[in-house]
């Protein structure tokens, strides 16, 4: 089998972590090569500017300084990890991916979209996800999801409401231009339903696969 790139979206406290670690557990147990990797992040490099672009006392850093770092991290993801993966026939599932930029950054900050198309083409180089799901949740139900983990908040965890409501309206619409990519799911709801959904959604998507494969 080829390899198949994954991607899941969400905003923040839509279990998304949550539900990537279950479904590789899953895949693996199927028998199938996996690699599990998120972004910013993923490598050596990319983790150290996960660090900084996270840290809440950056609070003077531009938004063009944040996607910028973003596309760094991931340029060396890409190059570095995903594409030996894939080129190796694994399934790759990675915790965001471009299309938060085009969230975050386009929907939430205000940057043009064409603008960070251009920069993000120039990062990945063409390597586009096979397959996104994207965890839907109403942003206040998301944020009190995190304020109850306990886990820290990272510098755009603690952005006003507005902002977090302005990326997931971005990110329905991204989904609905491209509807052959996306998978939306509903995350308002228990964990188990939820990763059952996502393996319903990947089961199909590797049956047709392998069925393509045979012909």
């Amino acid at each position: 089998m080829n390899g198949l790139f994954i991607t899941l979206e969400g905003p923040d406290g839509s279990g998304k972590t949550t539900q990537a670690r279950m479904l590789v557990e899953w895949l693996r147990e199927q028998g199938y090569p996996v690699l599990a990797t998120r972004e910013p992040g993923g490598t050596r490099i990319g983790e150290a500017i996960r660090a900084v672009v996270h840290d809440c006392a950056h609070v003077e850093m531009a938004p063009q300084t944040e996607i910028l770092l973003y596309s760094a991290s991931r340029a060396q993801h890409v190059a570095e990890v995903i594409r030996p993966a894939l080129a190796a026939g694994k399934i790759v599932v990675c915790d965001r991916y471009f299309d938060s930029t085009y969230a975050y950054q386009g929907y939430g900050r205000g940057l043009p979209l064409p603008t960070l198309r251009i920069i993000t083409d120039f990062a990945v180089q063409g390597l586009i996800p096979d397959l996104t799901l994207y965890l839907d949740i109403a942003p206040e139900v998301g944020l009190q999801r995190r304020a109850r983990s306990g886990g820290e908040l990272n510098r755009l965890d603690r952005e006003a409401l507005a902002f977090h409501e302005r990326v997931r309206a971005g990110y329905l619409e991204l989904a609905a231009a491209d509807p052959a990519r996306w998978r939306v799911i509903d995350a308002d709801r228990p964990p188990e339903t939820v990763q059952a959904a996502l393996r319903e959604i990947i089961g199909h998507e590797l049956a047709r696969m392998t069925t393509n494969s045979i012909c």
